[in-house]
């Protein structure tokens, strides 16, 4: 009995000691639980951070990625464009080379024509000097029919009556003779002598008012355009006269006495070019 005592209670110290260690085994499993959770947890954390650090990566990988494609692009537009500059460049220059080429051209042709012009002019003084000696041979050596300078001068009272624009018979006979001499001598000039005769009317400055002529302009027009229409059906082409009226604003000579008004009152004659 005492022993059995003895077996039992031995067992239940070894009970008790089983107990405890199996509640200090729990104990160190909930621990070790714990830890794990914690350690898991801890995993989560870092696998999530990794995760994001992972996409943060991407992403930039993705706007380095973009961004490169756009300074690919920019490159290859500067390259496009530095083309373009290059070939402005080389038009420019051609087309200044020749702008220079067509200045020379354009001086070449500008001295070329003054001389042209030049010749013309002295052709036309030829032939003008000329038509006035004829002229001087065939009206005679008179006063009031006169050169001067480049004109042939007629004094108005050789051609017209006093406030008149209708030629006299005196003056019909003169300018008859006129356009022959003039029909004569333009045989001799070339065809690419484009010739004109101007017909000029001069007035004094003593002011006109009639119900024929309201001033000294109409006066003055008027008569350089009867001698024109006379001159045209003397056989003078149309196309080789024109007439200008200048009233008394052209006069030769400055002064009111009756010798400067009359040399004021006048028609001129000028060979001239169109």
């Amino acid at each position: 009995k005492e022993k059995l005592t003895a077996d039992l209670s031995a067992l239940n110290d070894q009970l008790q000691a089983s107990l405890a260690k199996g509640v200090q085994c729990r104990a160190d499993l909930e621990a070790a639980g714990k830890a794990r959770d914690d350690l898991a947890a801890q995993v989560q954390a870092l696998t999530d951070a990794a995760t994001a650090k992972q996409g943060e990566l991407d992403a930039e990988k993705n706007v380095s990625a973009q961004a490169k494609a756009q300074v690919d692009l920019l490159n290859q537009q500067l390259a496009a464009l530095r083309q373009q500059l290059a070939q402005l460049n080389a038009a420019l220059a051609a087309s200044e080379q020749k702008d220079k080429e067509q200045q020379v051209q354009i001086v070449d042709l500008g001295k070329r024509l003054n001389a042209a012009l030049a010749g013309k002019v002295a052709e036309l003084a030829r032939y003008r000097s000329e038509f006035f000696g004829k002229l001087r041979e065939v009206l005679g050596d008179r006063p009031d029919i006169r050169i001067v300078g480049d004109r042939f001068v007629f004094q108005s009272e050789v051609l017209f009556d006093s406030g008149s624009a209708d030629l006299g018979a005196q003056g019909r006979k003169q300018l008859a003779s006129l356009a022959k001499t003039l029909l004569d001598i333009s045989k001799k000039f070339p065809k690419d002598l484009n010739w004109i005769l101007r017909v000029d009317g001069h007035t004094d400055a003593v002011p006109i008012h009639t119900p024929a002529f309201a001033s000294n302009w109409e006066l003055s027009s008027a008569r350089a355009t009867a001698v024109v229409k006379f001159l045209i059906q003397q056989g003078v082409p149309p196309e080789r006269l024109a007439s200008t009226g200048f009233g008394e604003f052209q006069p030769l000579e400055s002064g009111d006495t009756p010798d400067v008004r009359a040399r004021n009152r006048r028609i001129e004659l000028k060979l001239d070019q169109r």
